[in-house]
């Protein structure tokens, strides 16, 4: 009989028989898929008012400005920007541009500027906090502060781009202070 004959479909159930065998004695390959890759795995979960978005930045308080600047400037080669005073905030501000987002260095800006307190703390400087982009601060806002998310203001207020920001609680949030910015 010939290989394409009338046997064909028995030796594909014996094969098919053998190989389903094999694989029930093996306890790490699950036989029955538990989701389908087919349907969204969002389905059902209503869309959001806003959008999180890519990383802005990464903000690191310095104790001394120009060391820091010439640090990222002359021994790295980064591109940095020029300081500049956020009375606002209590700050100062230097951009390092990285290519796929900025390091943002902070400087304390008057005696009651929040990184003037954050140094005592940590003197040689450290992580302050990061800042994600979104697409309408508004609502997130209000979604957050629905969800029992805290903010450290009232309302958002103008951050170092000259678009509206807003720091949320870190205890609310693992620890991590996170700034908000509206896109």
């Amino acid at each position: 009989m010939s290989f394409f004959g009338s046997d064909l479909p028995k030796m594909a159930s014996a094969a098919l028989k053998v190989a389903v065998a094999g694989l029930s004695r093996c306890p790490r390959l699950p036989l029955v898929r538990t989701y389908s890759m087919t349907t969204s795995l969002r389905q059902g979960v209503p869309s959001s008012l806003w959008n999180l978005g890519r990383l802005n930045h990464i903000a690191i308080a310095v104790p001394d400005m120009e060391k820091a600047t010439a640090l990222y400037r002359d021994v790295l080669g980064a591109k940095v920007s020029n300081k500049v005073p956020l009375p606002d905030h209590g700050v100062y501000t230097v951009f390092v541009e990285l290519g796929n987002t900025k390091l943002e260095l902070l400087h304390p800006l008057g005696e009651k500027s929040p990184i003037a307190g954050f140094l005592q703390k940590n003197k040689s400087g450290g992580m302050h906090h990061i800042c994600i982009e979104v697409d309408n601060i508004s609502a997130a806002i209000a979604d957050l502060k629905a969800k029992n998310i805290r903010t450290l203001s009232a309302e958002p207020r103008i951050g170092a781009h000259g678009k509206p920001v807003m720091f949320l609680h870190p205890k609310d949030c693992d620890g991590v202070l996170v700034e908000l910015e509206e896109a």
